[in-house]
């Protein structure tokens, strides 16, 4: 089951800075020494969504004492370091400047080796972190990439090498709930409020649409969101607020289930991943296990540290790379918009 990559043994500090969180971490191996994580929620909120230019600015004071925070629990120096990994895409192009200049400075100033890494390339990786026990990598497996801006199903034929077999035509799965979330009076993150709330709710409640429930290749969650507003304002003082919540929740789950079902008639697999912020819903975790279970596929799930935005994913992404011969030059672009790579090898 476990391919020929490897991730090597080697110190390496990770930087994610690619929208409003804040992080650095130290692993060697597969194995995460440190992890610190600064939000920017409570700044964000007032405003009903992240602030380019003030995420930026966060970022810029925040970014010191993250890392020093992240050797400190490392137990480690500077000079201990054999690489710095940073994601420059995609992301808000101002974010993730901090984050990439930064790095930059670090790498030269240490004669260490710079790594650009791709964010979504971070979640890939991200199930075979872990503190203590972690997973052995597959040589190939199916990944559903969920989060307030992602929505993809992807066949992952060897780190580096990658497949978008469906995703969104417009709207993020993780986007419909932190909307939603806010239609029904809830706090952010979106996600996790729309989870509390559901689990006093009846997911028959309210019919809700799943639209292209039979398409293979496209997901949609504009409607989705559109139909909760509506709900909403007929409902009026009469709305039924968990019911909602577990409609939309279950509605959501019915919709990425589908495609990855869909998947496992087409292709044989054996391995499949959940990954990204949505990866910490219950609902879809227990649902998309139970289908991976009937199927006898293993199942590959981050722990919940490592589901949102985190430093951990992007070092460990940057080990790989280094371990294979790969690293960047001081020309490394910040790139708010980047496909996955389709060959291994290619460095941005």
């Amino acid at each position: 089951m476990v391919g020929p990559v490897i991730f090597g043994d080697q110190l390496i500090l990770g930087i994610e800075t690619s929208c409003d969180e804040t992080s650095a971490a130290v692993v060697r191996g597969q194995r995460v020494l440190s992890n610190p994580i600064r939000s920017q929620l409570d700044l964000h909120e007032k405003w009903g969504g992240v602030v380019p230019e003030a995420a930026a600015r966060q970022h810029i004071e925040a970014i010191l004492p993250v890392v020093d925070s992240a050797l400190d629990e490392a137990g480690l120096g500077l000079n201990d370091l054999a690489g710095i990994a940073v994601t420059n895409r995609p992301g808000l192009v101002g974010a993730l400047s901090v984050g990439v200049t930064y790095a930059k400075g670090l790498a030269y100033a240490l004669s260490k080796p710079l790594i650009g890494v791709h964010h979504l390339e971070g979640h890939l990786v991200s199930p075979f972190l872990s503190r203590a026990n972690p997973a052995p990598l597959p040589e190939r497996f199916l990944a559903l990439i969920v989060s307030g801006g992602h929505t993809e199903l992807v066949a992952v034929r060897g780190l580096g090498n990658y497949e978008i077999l469906a995703q969104t035509i417009d709207d993020a799965a993780g986007e419909a709930f932190d909307k939603s979330a806010r239609l029904l009076g809830l706090g952010t993150p979106g996600g996790k409020a729309i989870q509390e709330l559901a689990r006093s709710g009846d997911p028959r409640r309210y019919a809700l649409p799943r639209p292209m429930l039979h398409d293979p290749q496209r997901l949609s969650f504009s409607g989705l969101k559109t139909a909760v507003l509506r709900t909403v304002e007929l409902e009026g003082a009469g709305l039924d607020r968990p019911g909602l919540a577990a409609s939309l929740q279950a509605a959501i789950v019915d919709s990425l289930t589908s495609k990855v079902v869909g998947q496992f008639e087409q292709e044989e697999w054996s391995d499949f991943a959940l990954v990204g912020g949505v990866a910490a819903n219950v609902a879809l975790r227990e649902r998309l296990q139970f289908e991976c279970q009937k199927r006898g596929v293993r199942c590959l799930i981050p722990e919940f540290e490592f589901c949102t935005d985190n430093a951990a994913m992007i070092a460990l992404a940057g080990a790989w790379r280094l371990a294979t011969g790969q690293k960047s030059d001081f020309s490394l672009a910040c790139l708010p918009n980047a496909d996955l790579p389709a060959h291994p090898g290619l460095v941005a």
